[in-house]
């Protein structure tokens, strides 16, 4: 996918999800919920307003940082290698930002007979799945995949990180998708201990990997 193709696809998701908010403004509540807990309980709100415009503003302005930030690469022609999957986890991300948007307008209009964390997780799951997915395609640069001193160094290092960690994501992926059927409590432990522990996992084998290149 082209980068004036995602803009275009982009730029239409976020101008629905505004109209949308608009549409239904009259039917929103002054204050619209705007955080749950662990438990899937409302605890947290926001004014109609920034309950209508906030996410897709925020997913805006990322869109402009996915954009504009390889462009500022010193490796940018490595990024240019994997610039289409790049992109399509560019309108991965928006349109999960974008549901998750859908998902609190819905809530607020009183459709709430659902557990969040379950509607959440099995796109957070399908999220990790394709980060696992581009990290298995991504070339040694500074803004995008496992950035730490040791994958920057090495070519070599860099991809065996990666595919290694193109694994663990997607695991990471398939425990939160299966999270979603429990909820609550659950639910975060089996999206946050896998995360978590493949992060902390990849970057010490990062360092293992650099150590051992060193020494032959």
């Amino acid at each position: 996918m082209t980068t004036k193709t995602t803009s275009m696809i982009v730029l239409g998701l976020i101008v629905i999800a505004a109209i949308a908010g608009l549409a239904l403004w009259n039917q929103l509540p002054d204050q619209m919920a705007s955080h749950w807990n662990a438990n899937d309980e409302v605890d947290g709100t926001m004014p109609r307003f920034w309950g209508v415009f906030l996410l897709p503003l925020i997913t805006l302005g990322m869109f402009v940082l996915f954009i504009f930030i390889p462009n500022i690469d010193p490796l940018k022609a490595n990024v240019a290698e994997f610039r289409e999957t790049f992109n399509l986890f560019i309108v991965f991300f928006v349109a999960f930002m974008l549901y998750i948007h859908a998902l609190t307008l819905a809530w607020s209009l009183g459709y709430n007979n659902f557990k969040m964390s379950a509607a959440m997780l099995p796109m957070i799951g399908l999220l990790f799945f394709f980060i696992g997915y581009m990290l298995k395609k991504a070339k040694r640069n500074f803004f995008i995949g496992i950035r730490t001193p040791w994958t920057l160094s090495s070519d070599t290092v860099w991809n065996k990180t990666h595919q290694l960690g193109s694994v663990l994501f997607m695991l990471s992926g398939a425990f939160a998708i299966i999270g979603g059927f429990f909820g609550g409590m659950l639910a975060f432990w089996l999206m946050f201990v896998p995360l978590m522990g493949s992060t902390l996992f990849l970057v010490v084998y990062s360092y293992i990997l650099y150590r051992n290149e060193m020494k032959t």
